[in-house]
């Protein structure tokens, strides 16, 4: 039987939720802003523009549901692939996103963090970056983990050499090592695993995307693209998600 969707009201924010019902840790590949524009006849760059305006209403829908952390992935390391152009277009907007959206962040409590290799990315857009870890550094509420320049299969392979390092210098041993000790070694270690991934676009697929941290994750694919993502659309996600029992394996 499915589970009422927010039906229990915190009386401090009033907001309905269902307790206990809420995944901690959503994570969500923002698919479709270039075929949203082509779509209307536009540049794709006009798509990757219009998706800001999502990523804040689902920050605000993440919040309101109490959901702890959600994590968007934002740039891969295989997005260098695409033209010039759109490569350096789409690495200009965290910069516009938080000179416009960073007062609404702040407002909602948010805590921005960043997974994957900064150092990689154009130095004015680690500036952005680095002064909205700053600035929300102190805030207590959903923890926004920003996916850029990141690929999951790179992420694990730096794990196994800094693990392997410390082996050598037996600042950790071998009969240490476990799923535990290696999770201490990636991007999301002190995250939550994700309990929820949605997928926007219509593709079905990981993208090279948290797939350590994703083992029993629940999946959730939507046709919608990401421009079109409405606050009911992530509620419908959570929805789909309480419906299902999850079993890790067992009975």
């Amino acid at each position: 039987m499915k589970i009422p969707f927010l039906t229990k009201k915190d009386e401090q924010s009033n907001i309905y939720y269902a307790e206990g019902t809420i995944p901690d840790h959503v994570a969500i590949i923002m698919d479709g802003n270039g075929r949203w524009a082509e779509k209307r006849g536009m540049p794709r760059f006009i798509g990757h523009k219009t998706g800001l305006a999502t990523v804040v209403t689902v920050v605000k829908a993440a919040v309101k549901c109490k959901v702890k952390v959600l994590t968007l992935y934002t740039f891969s390391k295989e997005n260098w692939k695409r033209p010039k152009p759109e490569v350096e277009f789409i690495l200009k907007l965290p910069k516009e996103f938080l000179h416009v959206y960073l007062p609404d962040i702040q407002a909602n409590n948010v805590r921005i963090e960043v997974i994957g290799n900064m150092e990689g990315l154009p130095a004015a857009t680690q500036e952005a970056l680095q002064y909205a870890i700053d600035s929300t550094k102190n805030n207590d509420g959903l923890q926004l983990n920003l996916a850029l320049n990141y690929g999951s299969k790179q992420e694990m392979l730096q794990a196994m050499k800094r693990m392997f390092t410390d082996l050598v210098d037996e600042k950790v041993f071998l009969d240490q090592v476990d799923e535990e000790q290696f999770s201490k070694y990636l991007n999301t270690a002190n995250i939550p695993n994700p309990d929820l991934l949605i997928r926007t676009g219509g593709e079905k697929r990981l993208s090279n995307f948290l797939l350590w941290q994703m083992a029993y994750t629940e999946f959730c694919f939507t046709d919608v693209l990401w421009p079109d993502f409405s606050e009911h659309e992530f509620k419908l996600a959570i929805e789909e998600y309480q419906s299902r029992k999850r079993r890790y394996g067992g009975l």
